[in-house]
């Protein structure tokens, strides 16, 4: 961080205060971010002065000019504060944060800024959700009906479906390359390769300094040892978000929050799945009775069958006029138990990180199952177990929680780090949706985990649910169908967990991951207030059904005088 900040402020009664330095800054309006004006040296001044109040390091190139100096004033032996490997979702939120907090940022990408979630991932994946809802919406003549309303048979052009799913990704891409150029991040086009703990190779012959370096190189689909891809009729999420075909029949591999959209999107669009699970049941990963409820409406009534307790073992693409052919074992006794044939398959069981090639051996570093390990402040342990100074690791490369807004988070937190203060990002309250018709959301610990942490550390676990039935309006929409689960301690109104499954529930549940953040214990956030009829009133009226022990004292201060 810099020693002193100039400053220019000019008003009709105040003159303009002039830099001492010999650069010709651009100044733009400074954002205070909380600061009192006395740290700025501006107690004396009156309200109506600060009407035009510039920072002088607004600028690419005033910024890159005052970076480079050290807190003494000398140049800086480093050409940036802050380089970032990978300019998808985490490295973006990292590299916005720095600037904010005046860092010279640089990121290196040597693919296309977005990364996976942006280009392969969530963005164009909602855009076929988008689709496949609308397409739920027409073609479900008992619910318009219900509405009063008539609609003639639905259709869908294939091609104008994947345009939009990929016009939508190049806006967003052009958007957060754009956000970057703009405040002065310095993209750096290449592959990057760490030399030492703060030196970066960038492509072929480009050698970069940093005091800190964060890596963000994200995921990609894992594909299991036996599987085939073709990129045409056997595929990862990667193609299939092409939508170059729409199969009759799909096999989808895992039943998880990529499987689980993906069926959304095929059955709406006329395709028939089956799905082909390792474990004993569908949607291993979600509180066990959204799942079950999950199961009944996204699954059974569908034109979806499924397969559990079974590994794809061999799986050969369709070749000569012949089917995709999938060897089905027991997971288990890894006995052979069924062989399909079907006209495409996705492999959906996950993502493993992107770290090869990275460098890492030159900063004695092993990765865990191509992980890097990381400790709780993201910082990057070597071999032996210690630190390597200055050099941290984010989002999907650390398999902490491959989801893109918790490497976002992780990114602004090793930034606050570096800027001198401490900050440690609390996982479990960081929510998780899978956008399927009705959504489904979560945050914290499933009943299970919690009431295993319960009994290990000695607290009583309670639950409390309320249903979308009872809420007005859902019931307007004619969407009734879904739940909401509060996973709690009665003995202190801590929030464990909650989960949601219903109409918006991947909007609904980030008062119940701010509250988990904040601290905020039932008893409190009963007393907040929700707007009449909204779908808010359903996390409402399940922190009210919640019985906090009565002794237990709310922590909401005396309120203001308005």
């Amino acid at each position: 961080m810099h020693s002193s900040i100039s400053l220019s402020v000019s008003s009709s009664s105040l003159a303009p205060i002039r830099s001492n330095s010999p650069v010709d800054f651009a100044p733009i309006n400074l954002r205070f971010c909380g600061l009192r004006r006395e740290a700025f040296g501006f107690s004396s001044l009156k309200r109506s002065h600060f009407n035009r109040l510039h920072v002088c390091v607004a600028s690419s190139s005033s910024r890159k000019i005052s970076a480079a100096l050290s807190a003494n004033g000398s140049p800086s032996k480093f050409d940036y504060d802050l380089l970032i490997i990978g300019a998808g979702v985490g490295g973006h939120g990292a590299a916005l944060h720095a600037v904010e907090k005046g860092l010279k940022t640089a990121i290196v990408e040597g693919d296309v800024v977005g990364g996976t979630c942006v280009n392969r991932g969530c963005v164009p994946s909602k855009a076929l959700l988008a689709v496949s809802g609308r397409m739920r919406e027409l073609q479900n003549e008992h619910h318009l009906k219900a509405l009063g309303l008539q609609v003639s048979a639905a259709g869908y052009d294939r091609q104008g479906v994947a345009d939009h799913a990929n016009n939508l990704a190049s806006k967003i891409r052009n958007n957060l390359t754009n956000s970057m150029k703009a405040l002065g991040v310095d993209i750096l086009t290449g592959v990057g390769t760490i030399l030492g703990p703060q030196k970066v190779q960038v492509g072929s012959d480009k050698i970069v300094t940093a005091k800190d370096i964060i890596i963000a190189t994200g995921s990609v689909p894992f594909v299991p040892k036996g599987i085939e891809i073709d990129g045409k009729t056997v595929i990862t999420s990667d193609h299939a978000l092409k939508l170059e075909f729409v199969p009759d029949w799909i096999a989808i591999v895992g039943s998880g929050y990529i499987g689980l959209e993906f069926s959304d999107v095929y059955t709406a669009l006329g395709s028939e799945v089956t799905f082909i699970e390792a474990l004993d049941q569908l949607m291993p990963g979600f509180d066990p009775e959204i799942g079950k409820l999950a199961q009944r409406v996204l699954i059974n009534p569908r034109k979806i069958d499924y397969h559990t307790g079974v590994f794809a073992s061999k799986i050969t693409p369709a070749k000569d006029g012949k089917p995709v052919t999938i060897e089905l074992i027991d997971a288990k006794t890894k006995e052979l138990k069924d062989t399909l044939e079907v006209d495409a398959a996705l492999i959906a069981t996950g993502r493993a990180p992107f770290t090869n090639g990275l460098g890492l051996e030159n900063i004695n570093v092993v990765t865990q199952r191509g992980f890097v390990p990381v400790d709780e402040r993201m910082r990057v342990i070597d071999a032996s177990g210690k630190l390597v100074p200055h050099v941290y690791c984010i989002g999907d490369a650390n398999g902490k929680m491959m989801l893109a807004h918790a490497a976002s988070a992780q990114g602004i937190s090793v930034v606050e780090q570096v800027t001198g203060r401490d900050h440690v990002l609390n996982h479990l309250s960081v929510p998780a949706a899978c956008f399927t018709h009705p959504e489904i959301s979560m945050v914290g610990l499933t009943e299970p985990q919690a009431r295993e942490k319960g009994q290990k550390e000695g607290f009583e676990v309670s639950v409390a649910k309320t249903s979308f039935k009872a809420n007005t309006k859902a019931l307007a929409e004619n969407e009734g169908e879904g739940l909401a689960k509060l996973i709690y301690r009665p003995d202190n109104g801590e929030i464990l967990g909650v989960h949601i499954f219903g109409l918006h529930a991947a909007d609904l549940i980030h008062e119940a991951s701010n509250a988990i953040a904040l601290g905020t214990r039932i008893q409190d956030i009963k007393l907040a207030v929700h707007a009449h009829p909204t779908l808010s009133e359903v996390l409402d009226e399940l922190f009210k059904s919640a019985k906090v022990e009565a002794h237990v004292p709310s922590a909401v201060s005396e309120p203001l005088a308005v």
